[in-house]
């Protein structure tokens, strides 16, 4: 059977823009063909962060879901565009959405992802398949991390004893072995990229630049790892509702702290997050991907918690999450189970998604 074209599209926790990438796809492969980062209009970034921060009136929800569908949509065509792809050589576009949060283990479990596909099939003439963490959700999982099921399609072939270690706005880990492991370790960016935001008014810390311009408040550091997160055992996710300001103002509160020395205690607490997990599983080898592989301090830090590990950028590193929604796509087109269970804890693995046409 002929390889399908795939477009994935991917918008973080970060909310630093729109990754969008288009696949070659069969039961053996997902090859990378072209990738594009689109920006996120600053307002619409800030208009989100309110919505999250003051859980805002159904009205704003209801817009952003509107245009965040807009935004998702100019960002396939101007990846046709570049490419001079005719759209109808696409099978279907793999939407994650906008993540605004996520409770999986709430009185009424759920997570929410806005930007609606319907606009985006609407405009594009191209399927979509979106909505894919509620059914899980729904048969008792976490709704998350779904990565771990595309790095063993992607990764299992490999000889060596491999973690590897998505670095969004929050992290992940997956490990494989005889059994699929895969969580959320806790924040990635999310937090480096507040501070820096309100104090030097950019949006991330490039290479750590401002991070390794401070010093490690180790009073800080052992008290954030102290948080019951990092100690609750998998299947376990997270998200802005849980590491978010109130979070960090919660340790900062009533005390004086030099914000570059903030800057490189949430840098190492990132990293030992990370490491931790990495070396509870006494792998040979991490391989680091998402934006947060692109940070040469956090890169360097981690590295230097675990020296007896090989540790190594992915290849495609900054773009396997949206590789991931279009590999998603191609199991929903073709009505495949994901298996995701021993990683969300649901009660069995399903046909994941809606399908949009």
């Amino acid at each position: 059977m002929p390889k399908e074209r795939y477009i994935g599209i991917m918008s973080g926790t970060s909310l630093d823009g729109v990754d969008v990438v288009l696949c070659e796809i069969d039961a053996k492969e997902c090859i990378l063909v072209s990738a594009l980062e689109y920006p996120m209009p600053l307002e619409l970034r800030s208009d989100i962060l309110t919505m999250i921060e003051d859980k805002n009136s159904l009205e704003q929800i209801g817009q952003i879901d509107h245009r965040l569908g807009l935004l998702f949509t100019q960002a396939v065509d101007a990846l046709l565009m570049r490419e001079n792809i005719d759209a109808k050589s696409i099978k279907a576009i793999g939407l994650h959405g906008q993540t605004v949060w996520h409770d999986p283990e709430g009185e009424y479990p759920f997570s929410l992802q806005l930007g609606d596909p319907n606009i985006l099939t609407a405009k594009t003439s191209i399927p979509v398949a979106a909505d894919f963490r509620r059914k899980d959700i729904a048969l008792g999982g976490q709704g998350a991390p779904f990565a771990p099921a595309f790095h063993e399609f992607l990764f299992g072939g490999l000889e060596a004893s491999v973690s590897i270690v998505n670095i969004g706005g929050m992290a992940n880990i997956t490990v494989l072995d005889n059994k699929l492991i895969g969580y959320d370790t806790g924040c990635g960016n999310v937090l480096m990229d507040m501070w820096i935001a309100e104090h030097q008014g950019i949006s991330y810390d490039k290479n750590g630049e401002w991070a390794r311009m401070g010093s490690v408040d180790y009073v800080l550091l052992d008290a954030m790892m102290s948080d019951e997160y990092f100690e609750q055992p998998y299947p376990k996710s997270t998200g802005r509702e849980k590491f978010n300001k109130a979070w960090l103002m919660g340790y900062l509160s009533g005390k004086t702290h030099n914000p570059e020395d903030v800057q490189r205690t949430l840098l190492e607490l990132t990293a030992m997050s990370i490491s931790n997990e990495v070396l509870h599983f006494n792998r040979d080898v991490a391989l680091l991907c998402g934006g947060g592989a692109k940070n040469s301090f956090l890169v360097e830090r981690i590295k230097a918690l675990m020296p007896n590990v090989e540790v190594a950028i992915a290849q495609h590193a900054d773009m396997i999450e949206a590789m991931t929604f279009a590999w998603l796509a191609y199991k929903r087109v073709h009505k495949e189970v994901v298996d995701l269970k021993d990683v969300t804890g649901a009660s069995d693995n399903a046909v994941l998604g809606g399908l949009y046409e």
